[in-house]
């Protein structure tokens, strides 16, 4: 098969993909996880049923598929504002105050089948990811000064984790902040 083909083809398949994505997505905000069905996912997306199957086995399998989508898309937009701003201990704040907001507006739209979706295994391998991530921003900060070097990048890490996880239960911009600069009293080196 020549390249050009295989290339078009494969562009296809990611655009009926995210099609579907979307048109799920989009009834269960309007409609909640139970008003899902592979019919109305198959009409809503404009493809068949067949097609639809080809895809995805059912409307579990796919709405897994969408909330895997949107994890990726908030690590990026983590890892897009850690390339935006400069020196490591305004990296480290930045990355940790954009991870709060997201953590209350994600609590803001939670629902039975929200709650559901974060026990998957994808939940936990990209929590693993950002662990990681928080951790190498983190040694990063240590290494310049920014932040305390008594206690290990990782524990550190799982310390602002969990800290922040508290911002599922804020809906105030200023008390995510709050939360955010109680945070990082608690990686200063003087503590």
């Amino acid at each position: 098969m020549p390249k050009l083909w295989s290339e078009t083809v494969a562009a296809h398949r990611d655009a009926v993909r995210e099609a579907i994505l979307d048109a799920a997505a989009a009834l269960v905000a309007a409609h909640g996880p139970t008003g899902v069905t592979m019919s109305r996912i198959a009409k809503d997306s404009g493809i068949g049923r067949a097609t639809l199957y080809k895809y995805f086995p059912d409307v579990d399998a796919i709405l897994r598929a969408w909330h895997e989508r949107q994890i990726d898309a908030h690590l990026e937009r983590l890892y897009e504002i850690r390339d935006r701003t400069e020196g490591a201990g305004r990296r480290l704040e930045a990355v940790l105050a954009g991870y709060a907001a997201m953590v209350s507006h994600r609590a803001a739209h939670d629902t039975e089948a929200a709650v559901e979706l974060h026990r998957g295994e994808h939940v936990a391998a990209a929590h693993r990811r950002l662990h990681a991530f928080v951790r190498e921003l983190i040694a990063d900060a240590a290494a310049a000064g920014a932040v305390r070097q008594d206690v290990p990048a990782g524990e550190l890490a799982a310390y602002c984790l969990h800290a922040l996880a508290a911002a599922g239960a804020l809906h105030e911009e200023a008390a995510v902040h709050r939360l955010v600069r109680t945070t990082l009293t608690g990686l200063q080196a003087d503590c």
